[in-house]
């Protein structure tokens, strides 16, 4: 199957900065922030296999004794591996003030771009958006043509491809020969040292490769690593990006490669939390607001196959609650908050302790 370019966006690095903010008179004692909206980060892992024929295929048999050989060029692509995460983007709808008395020691943590990440408190690690595609180490490429190197004079003057095919397996004998040699030590000329001894035992073992391939043909295969992002609205699937055979990942519009889709499902809203009797809280005076979560499946499929499946917390599926301010600006027992920094949920509250 082949892979294909993005639905949204293949994104590229973006770790967040964070910074800390006071209420001074320059902003009038008011702190503004933003709760999230959770994207979706998809890291896709994709295998590339490149074979090239080798242009004396039809002799296999006869020099090499094989008929297993790669007759034409080809190239494809499969899915390895999906996984998938979240992170938060601030929400331009979700802003808020959080407004304080003059000499309040309150300090509010914000990523970049204004989203909420603690009260009182270091900002929680932040999870990466995204990474730029890589390919990891592949095994030396064939281009079909090395053999060109070790050819003969007679080989360059032949004009009959059944001539050059015997040439070329004459060749390749004696580089086997000579490798049996130098490995048994009867070669008429050994190396004076072990390091001489391997730069020549490898030196041969690239001519086998390429004489070999003039014949069998050869296959290179590598791995490729593409990230996209996606911001889920509502329930539905679609298309995240297609594969294709030659070329890999390409765009959601590219109708030459297979989509591969995502999809969100099973949404179920938050609830409001509840008090000790198990009664939803009712929001304070002047709350602080805060994102509590819903949630949703994600799913990834292509050709009928499911690549993830999981469930995960999403700002935009859930709704908005609020702590009393006083919490957080008490002179004698103020409080610390640390929130999600993908779905805004509250993930910890405590009174600060002085050790």
């Amino acid at each position: 199957m082949a892979l294909a370019g993005a639905c949204v966006c293949a994104a590229s690095a973006d770790a967040q900065q964070t910074k800390m903010l006071t209420a001074d008179k320059h902003n009038e004692y008011g702190i503004v922030y933003s709760l999230p909206l959770t994207e979706l980060k998809i890291e896709v892992t994709a295998t590339r296999t490149v074979q090239k024929a080798g242009p004396y295929w039809q002799y296999a048999k006869k020099y090499i004794g094989t008929d297993r050989v790669i007759r034409e060029d080809a190239e494809n692509w499969t899915i390895s591996s999906v996984d998938v995460s979240t992170y938060g983007v601030a929400d331009p709808e979700q802003r808020y003030l959080m407004q304080l008395k003059p000499g309040a020691t309150t300090s509010v943590a914000v990523a970049e771009d204004g989203m909420l990440l603690a009260i009182n408190a270091e900002a929680p690690e932040m999870p990466g958006r995204a990474g730029a595609e890589t390919a990891r180490k592949a095994p030396k490429a064939f281009s079909g043509k090395e053999y060109l190197q070790y050819v003969s004079e007679d080989f360059l003057a032949s004009q009959s491809s059944a001539k050059q095919a015997q040439l070329l397996a004459e060749s390749l004998m004696e580089v086997r020969d000579a490798k049996v040699s130098l490995t048994r030590g009867t070669a008429e000329t050994m190396p004076s040292d072990g390091r001489q001894l391997e730069l020549m035992l490898t030196s041969l073992g690239d001519q086998e490769a390429a004489l070999t391939a003039a014949f069998a043909g050869s296959e290179t295969v590598e791995t490729a690593v593409r990230t996209f992002t996606f911001r889920p609205e509502k329930a539905g699937k679609t298309v995240l990006f297609r594969l294709r055979d030659f070329g890999g990942f390409t765009s959601a519009n590219d109708y030459s490669g297979e989509p591969v889709y995502i999809e969100i499902a099973d949404i179920a809203e938050a609830e409001l939390p509840a008090d000790a009797s198990g009664e939803p809280k009712k929001l304070p005076k002047d709350a602080v607001v805060y994102a509590v979560p819903g949630t949703a499946n994600v799913k990834v499929s292509a050709g009928g196959k499911r690549l993830f499946a999981g469930e995960f917390g999403f700002a935009q599926f859930g709704m908005t609650f609020g702590l009393a301010p006083s919490l957080f600006t008490s002179k004698k027992e103020p409080s610390y908050a640390i929130f999600d920094p993908a779905t805004g949920a509250l993930r910890e509250i405590a009174e600060i302790r002085n050790e």
